[in-house]
């Protein structure tokens, strides 16, 4: 499992400024809840001096997204918009002592969603130029765009790194050569080379298991059955079909096949088996499994 830092933990346990500001005049939201994160950081901004006099947040994501969240939120209050601006996603990883690298994603949400919340309060439309970016890893939906900005921003020299900020690279692995061509790119540009053939630069690949084949398989399989009261209080349920290395593939029963929410909900399940295994993975109906494909056509 990750490692924590206790500052951390407690800013996941206690969250400060969770919820909605009532009275915001300034709101930024980042993130996507189908791909298992999503940030509303909400702000009152004094109109005249511009300093931020309160700030709240709701987030869809994990423990380390909620900590993010409220780092963020402290280290705000009290600023001006522009002095605010100049926080970094580093600057809110070392407010919480430092946070897991696979979770570095978490802080850098946080900071789009300064962006937004700013441009929000001048009258602005904040564009996260994601939309005209390719995009580069379809597993979680992360373009050219945020895959550079995050290398720029914080001189990252192997897809590995780029995985921990953007989970760009994390499941099925075949946006790689991508991310190798953006990374080499920026740091062409700064007058250096990097050469992937080079240990110390080499892909990484996927961290082997902590746990044995069967006893990931359990955990897996025990995530899921502590999951299912909750939906089933809501006449819903979930089933566990196939496992195939960093996809999970699941049925959603009852009140849950077919819901509105059926994609949040599986994005919730996502977040909260990524906790449990400590890894990168994938959570996507049955029926998208290839032998279903195949079968159905």
């Amino acid at each position: 499992m990750w490692d924590y830092s206790d500052t951390l933990k407690e800013h996941f346990f206690e969250p400060r400024n969770a919820g909605a500001i009532e009275d915001a005049n300034a709101v930024g939201d980042v993130g996507s809840i189908s791909c298992g994160d999503a940030l509303r950081l909400t702000l009152k901004v004094n109109p005249e001096t511009e300093v931020i006099e309160q700030a709240g947040f709701q987030t869809f994501g994990c423990g380390s997204a909620i900590a993010s969240s409220s780092a963020l939120t402290e280290i705000i209050k009290g600023k001006t918009v522009d002095q605010a601006l100049t926080v970094s996603n580093q600057d809110i990883a070392d407010f919480l002592d430092g946070m897991p690298p696979e979770k570095m994603h978490c802080s850098v949400m946080g900071r789009e969603a300064l962006q937004a919340a700013v441009a929000n309060f001048r009258g602005e439309e904040w564009k996260d130029d994601h939309e005209e970016g390719a995009l580069i890893c379809k597993c979680f939906a992360i373009d050219a765009v945020m895959i550079e900005e995050t290398v720029r921003a914080n001189d990252l020299r192997s897809v590995e790194e780029v995985t921990n900020y953007t989970k760009a690279g994390g499941g099925c692995s075949s946006c790689h050569e991508g991310i190798e061509e953006i990374i080499t790119q920026v740091w062409t540009e700064k007058g250096e080379s990097i050469d992937f053939s080079e240990p110390s630069q080499a892909v990484t690949p996927p961290k082997p298991y902590a746990m044995t084949s069967f006893q990931r398989m359990k955990k897996i399989e025990t995530t899921i059955e502590a999951i299912r009261p909750q939906l089933q209080r809501d006449h819903g349920d979930i089933e566990l079909v196939d496992i195939d290395g960093r996809t999970i593939y699941v049925n959603m029963l009852g009140a849950c096949k077919g819901c509105q929410l059926e994609t949040q909900t599986l994005a919730g399940v996502q977040q909260q088996l990524m906790e449990a295994l400590g890894e990168f993975i994938k959570v996507v109906p049955a029926s998208m499994r290839p032998q279903a494909a195949g079968a159905a056509s």
